[in-house]
């Protein structure tokens, strides 16, 4: 491992660090001076300020300095579900049933405990017990299948995990490129999971980014899309093997001149590689959007991944919202009943009444009811179940797998109502969309709702049936809250509606003429965790200002003359453990801390995103809000907000990552709670919330020819069902370089190096983050120059599946995250840095590289037809300002905003039938909407922009801009290729990476 190393670091959440296995497993806290030994094979070498690096990319506590936190207890285990399957009934339970549920609500799925001598210990529960069953698994594999003969397929149970192996001290810093010239000025439990199928609300759905992705249709029964015996793991080898990827080079091999080839943006999306598998496998497969791996051709050792100097991990959307997803409900989910592997497309069936696990190599029995198929209702095909045809699947859990009844929806809204609160005009908007929105709440007749306001003192809402109108409760005593009512606080949502209402019509008058200005957030946060802390639920937050009186205070740490020195930002650590004391009480209770930042001022964003991070919330920001003076931002927050109230919610969720034996989980990034080495609690779970794992190759794969990789997500519905939702994912294992260089996905890689740069930021600083991105293309690059290519050119050399790479690099390090602008917020950059870790990578990308088209000329020419809707698919154009014209019109998608350029030299024709003016200088500064115009040029780009808005859950906001606008600033620091105050230009970049592997 040479140079660009991301150091990794330990915490309760966002990134999770797996350390040696004789400290226990979960969390690590910073102050136990415990520091996970590098992964080896990938960029460690990175010098740093203090000790060395501790490990692969990733941090969740400071690693130098003590954390105030301590050591977290482990959550308790949830009394909802356990771990263990059910007992076996004496009497046959009866035949499940299978449906096609569109757009359903995502589920548990199948996480048990890590094995023996792995597993924290729960808090004590509050009945006295002091640690359930949940989290112990003694189960071992037999000792006949701990040599089992090697086969295609062939899993070990999942070991527990000790230190990745150690490595020399890391190399000396190289290949800092020299600074820019400026421009010129211009669960716990085993699975048990639960929502049912339920009519989604208009607008809470949306499609898929890349093609819809459809599950496989059950073959007709006399199809056999699954080896059976007769395609023993032999044949199935030697056709793998048969598949190798020298035996016919592939395009992704292509030897790319990065300084010759400028125009390497494909025409349309970037495609992810397909692994290298049999068609009948490679059909069956999980969908990329859903789960992929940075390598779709897994190294057989750790040593071949050391020398190809590419990242290995995996990026997750478990949760998202699918066009059609396969639901079974059976009162015996069949798994392995060693490893707990859910049955699934990569399994093999020994005979009709035995099937092979693709983790563990153990052989399992069928049960009886799995030997009738609901889809062809035929009996004794168990190859052709849903389960066994699908890569994803929900199941609906039986009642054995419950504890207690599962939880109701719940939302508790706490509103900030100080004077800056007020004057911002958001209550208005926040009381109006819940009032429009009050049916489509996800939920069912037990859902509850209720509300707080605070400001210097906390404000509660008696809201109990049989009142005649809404009553305040103020309790001024912050320093100790407690509830007034506790029992009518949170009420019964269909019970006591109109009183809903009435408070939702007049909250925004109450507080109309106030003069203050403290604001408590703390103590209100405390009380609202007390109100919900029995039953679990979502905390809705919405903050104006820095919190000034209380618990969980906070003084203003950023100086607007110096917002960001070159290569070292401060404070973009958290300046109190309050707010990460109080999400993980908040996620030991099921309780989701989903944050609504709208200011005008610095807030301390890195402080007070604690409480959604370590809960499994979300962080929506939004700078400059006002509601007369900034009508954009206004549009965007109503449509945020419509989305985040009717989309579907899963409460008490666990997600469990089970893999192959051999390879091993080594840090987690998003918003988590780590429960144990490869569980993730989640209080909520939502559609829109992405994952990424870093993986390392503890032993050698030398005898599989495959290996697979499953996520299992349990959570409830808001319907009140227990569901499991099971993603599967098969990859081919190669042996040499030049496979593994032909499988890399460019965008996965460049998005996990993300989320292992934001941790390098926090733990180290922004200067070391950006050179350990840069030397991650140095060394990928040089990686693949020597050990790669059989003849030597000049020039700078990449296979063409990684010829984006650089660019991507380069991106990154202009993005709002890591760039050394001195204007750049710090609250803004935090933002930036939150979105890096927890976005799913289909929206990532577009933050991170936009697509820029030109739209002056739109044709129906290549035109998609979409529900008899005509959609234009101009060609991506370089980000440069090269590409752009005076007398043209150009459309930038970035993602959560959009920019419509308008050439100083437009055709005029374009300027009236598109945005309804008859010159240039008559378009307004200040134009956020296009006119609906009856002409055909109207209707292609409007047509463009709602799909390209369509393909995603959030809404991005369009800017028509000139060069006068003051938005032109913005959307021009979005040129990637050119030279800007904090990179070098693309053609510049690519001169430097050359010079560092030349030398």
């Amino acid at each position: 491992m040479s140079s660009g190393g991301f150091a990794s670091q330990n915490g309760a959440g966002g990134s999770y660090t797996n350390g040696p296995s004789q400290n226990p497993v979960g969390v690590y806290p910073s102050n136990q001076g415990f520091m996970a030994p590098p992964l080896p094979g990938y960029m460690n070498s990175l010098p740093t300020k203090g000790p060395p690096p501790a490990g692969p990319g990733c941090y969740s506590a400071n690693r130098h300095q003590p954390s105030p936190v301590g050591t977290p207890a482990a959550l308790p285990a949830s009394p909802s579900h356990r771990m263990g399957p059910p007992q076996a009934s004496a009497t046959p339970p009866p035949p499940s049933s299978y449906s096609q549920h569109p757009q359903q609500p995502s589920s548990w799925s199948g996480v048990t405990p890590a094995p023996a001598g792995n597993h924290v210990s729960p808090a004590p529960y509050a009945s006295g017990t002091s640690t359930p069953p949940v989290f112990q698994n003694t189960m071992q594999p037999p000792a006949a299948l701990q040599h089992a003969p090697p086969a295609l397929n062939v899993m070990a149970p999942h070991q527990s995990y000790g230190p990745p192996p150690a490595f020399g001290p890391p190399a000396a810093m190289r290949g800092t490129p020299p600074p820019p010239v400026p421009p010129p000025p211009l669960a716990p439990h085993s699975d048990g999971l639960y929502p049912a199928p339920m009519n989604r609300p208009v607008g809470s759905s949306y499609p898929s980014l890349q093609p819809a992705y459809h599950s496989p249709a059950p073959p007709a029964p006399q199809q056999q899309h699954y080896p059976q015996p007769s395609v023993g793991a032999a044949q199935l080898s030697s056709s793998l093997a048969a598949m190798s990827l020298q035996s016919q080079p592939p395009e992704a091999l292509r030897v790319v001149n990065l300084l010759q080839e400028r125009n390497l943006l494909p025409a349309g999306a970037v495609t992810p590689p397909a692994p290298c598998l049999p068609q009948d496998l490679q059909k069956l497969n999980c969908c990329p959007e859903v789960f992929r791996c940075t390598l779709t051709s897994i190294p057989q050792t750790q040593s071949l991944l050391n020398k190809a100097k590419l990242p290995l991990g995996l990026l997750l959307h478990p949760f998202k919202d699918l066009s059609q997803l396969p639901v079974v409900t059976s009162s015996n989910i069949v798994r392995c009943r060693s490893c707990r592997t859910y049955i699934n497309p990569f399994v093999s069936f020994v005979d009709a009444r035995r099937w092979k696990c693709n983790l563990c190599h153990r052989v399992n029995d069928v049960p009886e009811e799995f030997m009738y198929n609901p889809v062809s209702r035929s009996y004794g095909a168990p190859h052709k179940r849903p389960e066994v045809q699908n890569a994803t699947i929900e199941f609906i859990a039986p009642s054995e797998y419950m504890l207690r009844p599962p939880q109701p929806a719940v939302y508790l809204f706490i509103l900030d109502v100080s004077h800056n609160a007020v004057e911002t005009g958001y209550l208005d908007v926040v009381c109006q969309s819940l009032l429009d929105n009050l049916d489509s709440l996800p939920g069912d007749t037990r859902m509850k709702i209720g509300f707080i306001t605070f400001d210097s003192t906390i404000h509660f809402y008696n809201l109990q049936e049989g009142l005649s109108q809404p009553q305040m409760l103020i309790v001024s005593d912050i320093d100790d809250v407690f509830l007034p009512t506790p029992d009518s606080l949170l009420v019964n949502l269909n019970e006591c509606r109109e009183l809903v209402q009435d408070l939702l019509a007049s909250l925004p008058q109450m507080f109309s003429r106030t003069m203050e200005t403290q604001s408590g957030l703390g103590p209100a946060l405390q009380a609202a965790f007390k109100l919900l802390s029995p039953t679990g639920g979502r905390m809705s937050v919405f903050q104006t200002q820095l919190p000034t009186v209380g618990i969980g205070a906070l003084k203003p740490r950023e100086e607007p003359n110096q917002r960001a020195p070159a290569k070292d930002v401060q404070n973009l650590s958290p300046a109190t453990d309050f707010y990460k004391k109080l999400a993980l009480d908040c996620s030991g209770h099921h309780v989701a801390v989903d944050l609504f930042l709208l200011s005008a001022q610095y807030c301390d964003l890195s402080s007070l995103g604690c409480i959604s991070r370590y809960s499994a919330g979300s962080v929506y920001f939004y700078p400059s809000y006002h509601k007369q003076h900034n009508p954009s931002q206004t549009e965007r927050f109503q449509k945020d907000l419509k989305r985040y109230l009717t989309r579907k919610i899963g409460f008490e969720a666990v997600m469990r990552i089970r893999c192959t034996k051999g390879l091993s989980i080594h840090t987690f990034h998003g918003n988590f709670f780590v429960r144990s080495t490869d569980l993730l609690s989640l209080a909520n779970i939502n559609p829109d919330a992405g994952f990424g794992v870093q993986m390392s190759i503890e032993e050698n794969l030398l005898d599989l020819q495959v290996v697979s990789f499953q996520a299992a997500l349990l959570y409830t519905s808001s319907k009140g069902e227990r569901r499991i939702r099971v993603h599967t994912l098969c990859l081919p294992v190669v042996n040499s370089l030049s496979d593994i260089f032909a499988g890399a996905d460019v965008q996965a890689i460049a998005a996990l190096l993300a989320s292992m740069a934001v941790d390098r930021s926090v733990t180290a600083s922004l200067g070391d983050a950006r050179d350990a991105l840069i030397n991650a293309a140095i060394d990928t690059l040089a990686a693949y120059r020597s050990s790669v290519l059989s003849v030597q050119q000049p020039g700078l050399l990449a296979p063409a599946c990684l010829r984006l790479f650089p660019l991507y690099i380069l991106a990154l390090l202009k993005q709002k995250a890591f760039r050394t602008s001195a204007g750049t917020r710090l609250d803004e950059r935090v933002f930036a840095m939150c979105q890096l870790k927890c976005q799913p990578l289909a929206y990532l990308m577009l933050m991170v590289h936009p697509s820029l088209y030109r739209v002056d000329n739109l044709s129906d020419e290549g035109a998609l037809n979409v529900s008899d809707r005509t959609i234009p698919q101009p060609r991506a154009l370089q980000l440069s300002v090269e590409k752009l014209s005076r007398d043209a019109a150009f459309l930038m998608d970035c993602g959560t905003v959009m920019y419509l350029w308008i050439g100083r030299n437009c055709n005029p024709v374009f300027l009236t039938q598109v945005l309804g003016v008859d010159s240039y200088a008559a378009v307004p500064l200040n134009m956020n909407q296009l006119p609906e115009l009856d002409t055909a040029e109207s209707s292609r780009i409007r047509a463009l922009i709602d799909w390209l808005r369509e393909r995603r859950p959030f809404h991005p906001v369009l800017h028509v801009i000139r060069d006068e606008s003051p938005l032109k600033a913005d959307f021009m620091q979005n040129m990637i290729e050119d030279l800007s105050e904090s990179a070098l230009s693309y053609y510049e970049f690519l001169l430097h990476l050359q010079q560092q592997i030349c030398k």
